[in-house]
């Protein structure tokens, strides 16, 4: 009896352990979650342009298709090359990082400035051979896989910078649980967003009743401020995640003039709007983050779209 009473104790104490274990993954992963919240709503806002104009039937399986692609990248490629970076190379995390930031920053500024100077349309332009809808499909896919890879990268890069040391497996299970509940939320709602007008066409022709209707017209003639919000959003995130990622980096290589003084600036703003303090500091620094963030791109571009684009392009080929 008291082997079996002993052999009980030792379970329920492993039991202890696993539930510990359990909770600090699903922490870590929560925490990491949120620190790639920004790169996740810039994917969320770049994946559906994919799928635009293919017929209807084709767009949830060109998402599915982008999807298992985007699970290869983090789960199959990433993952291990960032937890041996991690353990046999940590000193080189933070310059991934900032190279990633420095990216994302170069992401944001283009599009700010394709805004503001958009480019006139081409005369003729031949991008995708149009005649072949498989082989433009295909392209598509293989593009969007490509551009999936480089966010995937980031995200998994800033997951693990955010998850506590522990042992490598537990490390390992978060950045899974990470890659997979951040590529069921992008591409989930990335599905909803590009489906949204063909439900609101199916409410406006077979709603019984005229809110029903009415909503249905409300979706389809809302779509086009929907993406556009959630570009305009993705853009502003990828500034203002771009520029916190260089601003910690610089911290953390001895460097940190920019990031106290952008700290006492919005030390600043909290001191002058004390009913909402806190909010007043995180906006704040986020718009700061987001400056810095744009002026940075915006040095950056000349350089990469000169110099590092046709090199790259030519080590393609």
């Amino acid at each position: 009896m008291s082997g079996l009473l002993a052999l009980l104790d030792d379970v329920a104490a492993i039991a202890k352990v696993a539930a510990a274990s359990v909770d600090d993954i699903a922490g870590a992963a929560a925490k990491a979650g949120a620190k790639a919240a920004g790169v996740v709503i810039d994917d969320a806002a770049v994946t559906p342009k994919y799928v635009h104009g293919f017929e209807a039937k084709r767009e949830l399986p060109i998402i599915g298709r982008i999807a298992l692609g985007s699970l290869r990248n983090k789960l199959i490629l990433l993952l291990p090359a960032a937890l041996l970076l991690n353990a046999f190379a940590p000193w080189i995390i933070t310059p991934l990082l900032m190279l990633g930031g420095a990216y994302l920053c170069f992401e944001g500024a283009e599009k700010v400035l394709h805004a503001l100077l958009p480019h006139p349309p081409h005369a003729v332009e031949v991008a995708h051979d149009t005649k072949d809808p498989t082989h433009l499909e295909e392209e598509k896919v293989s593009g969007a896989i490509k551009t999936d890879f480089i966010l995937s990268a980031e995200i998994m890069t800033i997951a693990l910078a955010a998850i506590p040391d522990g042992p490598l497996w537990q490390e390992a299970v978060a950045l899974a649980i990470v890659g997979v509940a951040i590529t069921l939320l992008v591409y989930g709602a990335v599905a909803l967003i590009v489906k949204m007008d063909d439900i609101g066409l199916h409410l406006a022709a077979v709603g019984r009743l005229a809110p029903t209707r009415a909503l249905g017209r409300g979706l389809v003639k809302g779509m086009p401020g929907v993406m556009w919000l959630l570009s305009t959003v993705g853009t502003a995130a990828m500034l203002w995640v771009g520029g916190s990622i260089i601003v910690h980096g610089l911290e953390v290589l001895g460097m940190p003039w920019l990031g106290h003084t952008i700290h006492d600036l919005a030390h600043m703003a909290e001191v002058a709007l004390p009913s909402v303090a806190a909010a007043a500091a995180w906006l704040a620094k986020a718009v700061l983050d987001g400056i810095f963030g744009l002026i940075l791109g915006l040095a950056v571009i000349p350089p990469a779209t000169g110099v590092i684009a046709p090199i790259w392009a030519a080590l393609r080929r």
